[in-house]
């Protein structure tokens, strides 16, 4: 069993799969994973079959099954479904299975039939799900090149001590540094990684800063789902490392022109 840390390090974003079905058993089990946010905004999976549902994506390679996320359409929907998926992906990662984000290079159309939503429903993002295949193709391998997949920004340069004119060291983040450490290795859209964090005593604020040329729709924002994925990937470590942390919405108003506050977790 490995942990959640050990998950985060291992996980990739799988694009060239190799072809092998799973089987019913490993269906269930995905379904069973526990996809809460701490919105406790409703998000569920659904399996589709490209062949069946016309489904494409043209990164993505030998694999018919995708799994498509869905969530209610309400206020931080984005931010929720961010944080439920990523657990969907990791818990995908530790049953040996390959994933991979996909909000815009699709035929969203033919996926959003395929779920058959409800009105007051969104399909935000969906994933193929399948065995990583031995060698990758050479079109993701040229992606990931360009996008720099393997690279992160430097620690001091995504976290701040008491405001953000303080870049916060490892050694000063103590008993956050692990936690940190996995937000910065999370997958974001066209890895901007976008989320900076101030730790301001025993309260750990998160911030959005736009990149720029990663628009956003009226629903579909991607940086505030990689938002999501970054609270997942502290909350998910935090618990593991044992501190007891809530979650909470309470704008501290650090002064920073660029940055949009989304949430923070307190020490209890």
């Amino acid at each position: 069993n490995m942990s959640i840390q050990e998950l985060i390090r291992a996980r990739r974003s799988v694009r060239s799969f190799d072809g092998r079905p799973l089987d019913e058993a490993t269906k269930e089990k995905l379904l069973t994973c526990d996809m809460e946010n701490p919105y406790g905004i409703p998000v569920t999976v659904k399996f589709l079959s490209a062949k069946d549902h016309g489904l494409s994506c043209p990164v993505v390679t030998d694999c018919d099954l995708y799994v498509g996320g869905r969530v209610k359409d309400v206020p931080k929907a984005c931010v929720a479904f961010g944080f439920s998926f990523e657990r969907f992906v990791l818990y995908a990662q530790s049953l040996g299975l390959g994933t991979v984000w996909l909000g815009g290079t699709m035929n969203r159309d033919a996926y959003e039939k395929a779920m058959e939503l409800a009105c007051d429903e969104l399909m935000l993002c969906a994933s193929p799900v399948g065995y990583p295949a031995a060698k990758m193709s050479m079109r993701e391998s040229m992606m990931r090149k360009v996008i720099k997949a393997d690279e992160r920004i430097a620690f001091e340069e995504l976290f701040f001590d008491g405001d953000f004119t303080t870049p916060l060291t490892k050694e000063k983040a103590g008993k956050y540094a692990t936690a940190l450490e996995m937000v910065r290795l999370a997958p974001s859209a066209v890895n901007k990684q976008p989320w900076r964090v101030v730790v301001a005593g025993d309260t750990v604020h998160f911030y959005l800063v736009r990149s720029k040329g990663v628009g956003h729709g009226e629903k579909l924002d991607m940086q505030m789902i990689d938002m999501g994925i970054a609270l997942c990937h502290f909350s998910l470590t935090a618990e593991e490392l044992g501190l007891q942390m809530t979650f909470v919405e309470e704008d501290p108003n650090l002064a920073n022109s660029e940055g949009e506050y989304i949430a923070s977790y307190k020490l209890k």
